[in-house]
């Protein structure tokens, strides 16, 4: 009769219980797979978020991605639409959104934001051999505005917010393409909005005019379902990103100019 030492059969045991539970099965440690984060957007604003090749692109998807890396989240983007996107962030279908949305106090009352992490203002898009000079001159005229934004209501503060002269539309590349048809004389947006149609589009026979008497500095900030538990998380690692130099290297990326980033901190 062979002879067993007491470890040999202590490992005959253990290779008969993995042949009976059919193969090895692996550890059950508790740990659940690391959530992805759904962040809405609107694709329709460069050049903050923009489809090319079927890819969203844009100033606010890159620094998504570098506070996403701080953060140690995975996401995905989805472009979504304004309007449904303010509502999918406010209804919890979405954990966040990013398109440039401007913080405010009205904006406040239903939403959560982050830091802020762009400072803009106002401009307007106007046929080159237009009248209108300043945003006084917007008085009588008709003008278009992305529906539901702070564009919006600086015109409506301007000329009456019941003033028929303003014209909405659901982005600012269907206002633009009205301004272009001649539909409406002027268009109220973000100042980079504007500067990167100036430089993209050359030949369209319009201009930019800036007004910082009328228009105030504004910041955008990413938007948050009111008590998110993430939004600690990203302010995180967006300071991470601005403390870093990686912010204004994607600034500069998209906008060829230092960013203030002293503005930014409120």
């Amino acid at each position: 009769m062979k002879k067993f030492s007491v470890l040999g059969i202590i490992c005959a045991l253990a290779l008969t219980i993995t042949a009976c539970g059919g193969g090895s099965q692996p550890a059950e440690t508790g740990a659940q797979p690391a959530k992805k984060i759904i962040v809405g957007t609107n694709a329709a604003f460069a050049p903050f978020e923009f489809m090319d090749k079927g890819q969203i692109v844009g100033f606010d998807i890159d620094l998504l991605a570098e506070v996403m890396k701080e953060a140690g989240l995975e996401h995905e983007v989805k472009n979504m639409g304004w309007d449904p996107m303010l509502a999918a962030v406010q209804g919890k279908e979405v954990d966040m959104a990013i398109a440039a949305v401007t913080i405010n106090e009205k904006r406040k009352e239903t939403y959560d934001f982050s830091s802020p992490y762009f400072e803009s203002t106002h401009m307007i898009l106007v046929p080159e051999g237009s009248t209108i000079a300043n945003a006084n001159d917007l008085l009588d005229k008709k003008i278009g505005v992305q529906n539901g934004t702070t564009g919006q209501a600086a015109v409506e503060g301007l000329i009456g917010a019941e003033n028929p002269n303003i014209k909405k539309f659901e982005d600012n590349v269907v206002a633009i393409m009205e301004l272009l048809n001649g539909g409406v004389e002027a268009v109220v947006t973000d100042n980079t909005v504007v500067n990167e149609y100036l430089k993209n589009n050359p030949n369209q026979k319009v201009k930019g005019i800036e007004d910082t008497q009328v228009f105030e500095s504004e910041f955008y900030g990413m938007l948050f379902p009111k008590d998110s538990e993430l939004r600690a998380q990203m302010d995180a690692g967006l300071q991470k990103v601005i403390e870093s130099g990686k912010y204004t290297e994607i600034y500069k990326k998209w906008f060829g100019v230092e960013p203030n980033v002293e503005a930014l901190k409120q």
